[in-house]
């Protein structure tokens, strides 16, 4: 059984301040990102009751709103917060997949004997109509580590649990036992998925307003409207869904430096050049390359901002990676007080220096053999082929040379 934990408007309360801040505000809303498209973030209740959504167009928003309070988005904040709360889930034996802030899903039947009792269904059958008593057992501990107002669903699938979770509003879990159960939910429950959001508005316009009545246009009729997202829409509103990934929990390594001034081009550039070696000479770095990293900046006019970088390949070198960085810099939105750097994901450790002679024929190897690599990652396996002679006296041009797999 899939467990989940909602923190509902949780960007929005630390963009705010905080609940208590964001109680006193009224209708408000996220703010797009600087440099990114103009769709709201989250919203208030408030807003949602003036027919505000998340992802919906500002100009839109703001014409059903007109009092609309826009909060500078703070991804940082909302990053370091949901952190701390992933790692409390984390220290109880949860292995958590978190695909979004505030949302945390989990198999309950690791923690199901830790926490649980050996509450085994042929031996002490439960026969009541809420939840079992090993997983409000359950709940009661993720309760207690997270601190923190959460609703909390479950179900066989991550979509129905979800689902239990909006649908909760009292301090017991809701159980949503499968796709009978989400038959009268609303269309706009697609929305919980972040690649669905898009297909909500479409059925709306239709007349579609219940997940049953998506289950009953058959699989044929939503792939040939909508296509692949058709398809798992049908198999969301049937409660069926993808097994959880957790994620694989790690060490947390970065490095910050506080400007005196509001700092950005060349400032901004000589300051990350010192925040790249600051992170490569930290001892917690053990050698190892770095495989992801998350550039950040505390911005002067107010929110952050913040960017995921992937090297091509695990780098240990000052150069490249300040290359690399150099072009996301760019993107800064406005002056930054703060720049932070971080490791998302090490890689494997450094390797040892270079020979004193390099032979020029195994570098050159070497070079075509990473060219071929990366061409076959592009493009497949048959992007790098070589010709080999078979017959080059044949009168047949066909038979004279054959491609082969370039070895």
């Amino acid at each position: 059984m899939v467990v989940c934990v909602l923190l509902p408007r949780f960007e929005l309360a630390v963009a705010a301040g905080g609940r208590d801040v964001l109680l006193g505000l009224g209708p408000a809303a996220l703010a797009p990102e600087p440099g990114r498209e103009q769709f709201v973030g989250e919203v208030s209740a408030a807003a949602q009751a003036a027919g505000v959504h998340p992802g919906m167009r500002l100009g839109e928003a703001l014409s059903r709103c007109p009092a609309l309070a826009l909060l500078p988005p703070d991804p940082v904040g909302v990053a370091d917060e949901w952190e701390v709360a992933v790692r409390r889930l984390e220290a109880v034996g949860a292995a958590i997949e978190s695909s979004m802030p505030g949302r945390a899903c989990f198999e309950a039947s690791g923690l199901r004997r830790l926490y649980g009792g050996r509450v085994l269904d042929n031996v002490t059958p439960w026969l009541g109509s809420g939840t079992p008593p090993w997983l409000d057992a359950v709940v009661a501990v993720v309760r207690r580590a997270l601190a923190l107002p959460a609703r909390i669903g479950a179900g066989p699938s991550r979509f129905c649990a979800i689902a239990g979770a909006v649908r909760a509003r009292s301090r017991r879990p809701e159980l949503v036992a499968g796709g009978v159960a989400l038959a009268g939910e609303p269309v706009t429950l697609l929305r919980q998925v972040p690649d669905m959001a898009p297909l909500v508005e479409s059925l709306e316009r239709l007349g579609i307003t219940t997940l049953g009545a998506v289950a009953a246009l058959g699989r044929p009729a939503l792939t040939d409207r909508f296509g692949k997202p058709g398809l798992r829409a049908h198999g969301l509103a049937l409660g069926q869904d993808t097994p959880l990934r957790p994620r694989i929990p790690g060490e947390t390594v970065q490095e910050s430096l506080e400007l005196p001034e509001a700092a950005s081009g060349v400032q901004a550039q000589r300051a990350l050049e010192l925040l790249i070696d600051q992170l490569l000479a930290t001892r917690a770095r053990r050698g190892r390359t770095l495989r992801a990293v998350i550039l950040s900046a505390k911005l002067v006019e107010g929110g952050t901002w913040q960017e995921r970088v992937v090297f091509r390949e695990p780098l240990a070198d000052a150069g490249r990676i300040r290359l690399v960085l150099s072009l996301r810099l760019a993107l800064l939105p406005a002056p930054a007080s703060t720049l932070r750097l971080a490791v998302e994901r090490f890689g494997p450790p450094h390797a040892p220096g270079a020979a004193l002679f390099q032979d020029a024929e195994a570098a050159r190897h070497a070079r075509l053999r990473e060219a071929v690599r990366q061409a076959r990652l592009a493009a497949g396996p048959d992007a790098a082929l070589r010709v080999l002679c078979v017959e080059p006296d044949s009168r047949v041009p066909e038979r004279r040379a054959v491609l082969a797999p370039y070895e």
